[in-house]
């Protein structure tokens, strides 16, 4: 089961835009191993619909999930620079340093930068 938590990406964002974001913990069902995944999408209207998808793609996998919290997200791809800030009234703010750090592993040669700020 650790090897299917391994093939999970950590991080999948829309290319371009502003939008939600949520930070989840994915968890081996009955065990241990776990990892944070960051997941944001500009189609979700609100937090609880991106982990309304999430959630039960983990589960196919053998996995159950927690969300940890959201906020927003603002990625200009050209500029190469990523803002996560914001927080989501339905989960409470995620830990944007966690995301920011999850980011620099996908998105290496972009300015990250986050703050509590709500816009």
């Amino acid at each position: 089961m650790a090897d299917a938590l391994a093939q999970i990406p950590e991080v999948e964002i829309d290319p371009e835009g502003t939008f939600k974001y949520i930070l989840v913990r994915v968890k081996v069902k009955d065990g241990d191993s776990h990892k944070d995944i960051v997941r944001g999408t500009k189609s979700a209207e609100y937090h609880n619909h991106i982990f309304e998808k999430v959630a039960p793609s983990m589960e196919a996998l053998g996995m159950e999930c927690k969300c940890l919290g959201g906020g927003k997200m603002e990625h200009n791809s050209q500029g190469k620079k990523l803002r996560v800030f914001g927080e989501s009234t339905a989960f409470g703010k995620a830990d944007h340093s966690v995301t920011a750090e999850k980011l620099k592993s996908v998105f290496s040669n972009y300015d990250i930068t986050w703050s509590d700020d709500k816009k």
